[in-house]
């Protein structure tokens, strides 16, 4: 169970960070972009970590409260959804 979840994880990552490039590319060239629900949606299924390490790194909605507020509170309330998860889980085992 544990090895599902990490390859939905880097396979969410992944396509986050596609996701995220394509619109930094998109931005630049003023072609179809990625919606920023969308790009939130990503962060919400698992992808917050890398694409808000993505956009700090192609410097891409830097200046979007959304972004640089909310996704580093997703991660905090899933890395605590994690916490809790392996607390309960580890306690009905014992």
């Amino acid at each position: 169970m544990e090895k599902i979840f990490y390859v939905y994880i880097i396979i969410v990552s992944i396509v986050t960070v596609i996701l995220t490039v394509y619109d930094k590319v998109s931005a630049k060239k003023r072609a179809f972009r990625i919606s920023e629900a969308t790009l939130i949606l990503c962060g919400l299924f698992g992808g917050a970590v890398a694409e808000l390490v993505t956009m700090l790194v192609i410097r891409h909605k830097t200046r979007h409260i959304k972004f640089m507020l909310g996704l580093p509170t997703i991660i905090l309330v899933q890395a605590a959804a994690v916490i809790a998860f392996k607390f309960i889980s580890g306690a009905l085992y014992a």
